[in-house]
């Protein structure tokens, strides 16, 4: 396992919420990416824990790899790769997502 697999699998295993994302939660760079943000903070998640996969090349690739999923934003909850904005955007609307966050 490469360092960059390595501190992915130690960020989305020791942080309960985390989203790879184009931006910053303040300032996201895709409408994806806000998105995303909106509907986490819809679900009352107040402390957002971002990666900016425009910082690093590598981590930008190899979330994709990790998670064998080709866009961003990827959202992890316990470690547990959920999905992109669209699949966050129909657990939002399904209620299943502010359950699985409140679990």
């Amino acid at each position: 396992m490469s360092d960059v697999q390595t501190w992915i699998k130690e960020t989305v295993t020791n942080t309960p919420v985390v989203l790879f994302m184009k931006g910053t939660a303040q300032f996201p760079q895709c409408g994806f990416s806000g998105r995303a943000i909106q509907i986490l903070k819809a679900c009352g998640v107040e402390n957002i824990a971002t990666v900016n996969v425009l910082d690093d090349p590598e981590v930008r690739q190899g979330i994709k790899e990790y998670s064998n999923w080709p866009t961003i934003p990827q959202l992890y909850v316990k470690g547990e790769f959920i999905g992109g904005s669209d699949i966050m955007n129909e657990m939002f609307e399904s209620g299943e997502l502010k359950a699985l966050l409140d679990a």
